[in-house]
């Protein structure tokens, strides 16, 4: 029975994650803020009892640290850890009040990463070293990690950090058969995106992008963007030169600001 972490558990991309590892027999933690969301999500649950959940904000590391005690503890260890919880917004640099938000962004998106992972890693070099294999640590990054978007400077920044602080953490546990596993998504039906006034290309129901991202982890992928169709749009953005990518996304549309984002129905 895989034991499996999730931050991020209670909406989105980490619920239908949480589905996914639930319907394969998986034993779950489940971390989020909304408490009454988690029981109720809990609740629906195959095997209900074996699950843990933990109403905490990723921000607050000390509380998330004693959740991944108290999980391991629970599992007897730990097999994968998904470091899913992230918010957007549409940020401007030129505007004073989106400094708190810049903040909120980067310590949700990438500093929770961090803060995620390192409870976990003493105990996965302790099972490695008698043994163990298949362990993942996996980061939840973005396509808007690979190029920066005009209106979006918090959050491509904070994935783009997520993208390369995952490869950089990789390289230094590969020695000690942990792998790190970075995804990508492109544009997932989701709370996050609902609130997109503006076309999404290859826009993929949050299940279906569970099930590919399961199997991803399961092979130990370094690093996958999905669904597949934006694998050669994040290719071919990673090329452009930076005259043509300027021309091209100069008239993009911009996420809405969290000012925008909290008014709205």
């Amino acid at each position: 029975m895989k034991r499996v972490f999730i931050t991020g558990a209670s909406s989105g991309l980490g619920l239908a994650l949480a589905r996914e590892y639930a319907s394969q027999g998986a034993q779950l933690g489940l971390l989020a803020r909304r408490e009454n969301v988690l029981a109720e999500f809990l609740a629906s649950l195959p095997n209900a009892q074996a699950h843990r959940t933990y109403a905490v904000d990723v921000n607050d590391h000390a509380a998330l640290a004693a959740a991944a005690s108290d999980f391991m503890a629970h599992a007897g260890g730990i097999d994968v850890v998904i470091a899913n919880a992230g918010i957007s917004y549409g940020t401007l640099t030129e505007r004073p009040a989106d400094l708190a938000v810049f903040d909120k962004i980067i310590q949700t998106n990438l500093v929770a990463t961090v803060a995620t992972f390192s409870p976990f890693i003493t105990t996965m070099k302790s099972q490695a070293a008698a043994g163990q294999r298949g362990m993942r640590l996996v980061g939840i990054a973005s396509v808007a990690g690979i190029r920066g978007l005009p209106g979006a400077e918090a959050y491509s920044a904070s994935k783009a950090a997520v993208i390369s602080y995952c490869e950089s953490l990789r390289v230094a546990l590969r020695r000690h058969a942990i792998e790190v596993v970075t995804i990508a998504p492109g544009y997932i039906d989701t709370p996050m995106t609902q609130i997109n006034t503006y076309p999404m290309p290859f826009l993929m129901p949050a299940d279906a992008f569970a099930r590919q991202a399961v199997r991803v982890i399961a092979v130990g992928r370094s690093y996958v963007v999905i669904p597949w169709p934006m694998r050669g749009v994040s290719w071919l953005l990673r090329c452009l030169p930076n005259w043509l990518y300027d021309r091209v996304m100069a008239r993009a549309p911009y996420k809405a600001s969290y000012q925008e984002f909290n008014d709205a129905p």
